[in-house]
């Protein structure tokens, strides 16, 4: 059994699913470390011009160290009408833009508390459009207690996994010997971005990969590798 693990992103790119389409079970780590500047809070989508970031304040606690479970989002921003709009505005002529807009139209009309509530609800929504089914649970309810290494390990274990997929930057900071003490095959993801269709496109040369995986969603309609 193959488990993946992957901090809950906003609008994640193309790599994210990969992985969690090659696991047979995927878990949200929901009580590490939010990290302000990454992508758990934006990610890009292509314009004419290049890509822009799509973001979601969230409330600052003033340098306090916080579990991506507890991030609140900044209401008070008015934020949900610029990504609204900015769909609209880069998507609206992507072949299948008509046919999943309505799920954002409805996303950016709630008003969300947690970014972890929003970011799995959209990821979710992704997964399923992209046809795959892979099983999804939360580090929250695992009740895992353990850190780094020994953190995926206890997840491995508590799912009866015997491997765990990490994406290629697990080299830098896995300790590779506890998987194998733990008889646990550690494999790392070798993705290679696909080129498509995209709006603006002129030709090959001109594809800009590491979109958010709405870029395909709007212009394929389906999940390709």
């Amino acid at each position: 059994m193959i488990v993946a693990v992957h901090q809950p992103q906003y609008l994640p790119w193309l790599g994210y699913f990969d992985k969690i389409a090659k696991s047979d079970a995927f878990v949200f780590l929901d009580r590490v470390q939010y990290k302000e500047r990454e992508f758990q809070n934006r990610n890009k989508i292509r314009t004419k011009d290049g890509w822009m970031w799509l973001t979601v304040p969230v409330v600052s606690r003033h340098g306090e160290r916080q579990k991506i479970c507890d991030v609140l989002i900044d209401n008070s921003a008015g934020w949900q009408n610029q990504h609204l709009e900015s769909l609209r505005s880069w998507y609206g002529r992507a072949p299948f833009f008509n046919e999943h807009f309505p799920f954002f139209e409805d996303v950016y009309k709630r008003q969300w508390e947690r970014l972890t509530d929003l970011s799995t609800h959209i990821i979710k929504y992704l997964l399923e459009k992209f046809s795959i089914s892979t099983p999804l649970s939360f580090e929250a309810e695992l009740d895992i207690r353990s850190a780094k290494t020994d953190r995926i390990i206890d997840i491995c274990r508590k799912l009866k996994a015997d491997t765990y997929l990490s994406g290629a930057g697990g080299r830098d900071y896995l300790d590779e010997e506890k998987f194998g003490r733990a008889g646990i095959k550690l494999a790392y993801q070798d993705y290679k971005h696909p080129v498509y269709r995209q709006q603006f496109m002129k030709d090959k040369s001109d594809f800009i990969p590491y979109m958010s995986a709405l870029d395909l969603l709007f212009n394929e309609g389906r999940f390709i590798t």
